[in-house]
């Protein structure tokens, strides 16, 4: 994992590269952006961001408040790097219809296409899906990054439907290529979704062949 690492410990200068595109490896956090949360669940979304930034990798959301917010703040808060995609056409609507940070950011793009159609563009523009508490639209988040097998973490304790995704998990009877990593510690999730990430064995069917043989699997071109 060390070698796709680059830079010094400095927060501000560490970058974790895909070592076959070589961009900096993008995180995806998906959760709930309205409700009520407890402290707990608020304090470990930020480690959560905070542990994205500090392993050099960027953040994205659905530039949404709650949750995923809590997230954008704990990696601000080390100098990381954050993209949100925003449902909304421009910056007028992002703020006066849906009611959306913006100035955290230090990448905005708007979509235009809503809450759900922006799920698409948040889900395939990430290397790693995380989620935290959610509810309907999360689980429609989870859903997609499952079909397209993507490598997927759940934050657990932080609620929602990340109670609910061991059992229906085990329902799906699908094979994806998705695979579901859980743990209670944001740190300890990063760390076990890089390793995954950045093993000899593990290629997302997302990724064009030529990545098996970036990575060191038999094939490839």
């Amino acid at each position: 994992m060390n070698s796709q690492i680059e830079g010094s410990s400095s927060d501000a200068t560490r970058i974790a590269r895909d070592p076959f595109s070589g961009a900096q490896i993008r995180f995806g956090v998906m959760g709930s952006a309205g409700g009520d949360f407890a402290a707990s669940s608020l304090e470990l979304c930020r480690e959560l961001g905070r542990a994205i930034a500090e392993n050099g990798c960027c953040l994205l959301t659905g530039a949404c408040p709650g949750l995923p917010h809590e997230a954008v703040l704990g990696a601000k808060e080390v100098g990381g790097h954050v993209i949100g995609i925003s449902p909304a056409m421009s910056l007028k609507e992002h703020v006066e219809t849906f009611g959306s940070p913006y100035k955290e950011y230090d990448v905005l793009i708007f979509t235009g296409l809503g809450l759900m159609g922006r799920e698409l563009v948040n889900i395939r523009s990430c290397n790693i899906v995380i989620v935290v508490g959610g509810r309907s639209g999360t689980l429609g988040e989870f859903s997609i990054a499952y079909e397209e097998g993507k490598l997927i973490g759940v934050l657990t304790g932080t609620g929602g439907i990340t109670t609910a995704l061991p059992a229906l998990e085990n329902t799906l009877g699908k094979k994806t290529g998705a695979e579901v990593i859980y743990d209670a510690d944001p740190q300890r999730l990063i760390g076990l979704l890089l390793e995954r990430y950045l093993s000899g064995s593990y290629v997302c069917p997302c990724d064009p062949e030529c990545a098996q043989a970036a990575r060191g699997i038999e094939g490839g071109c």
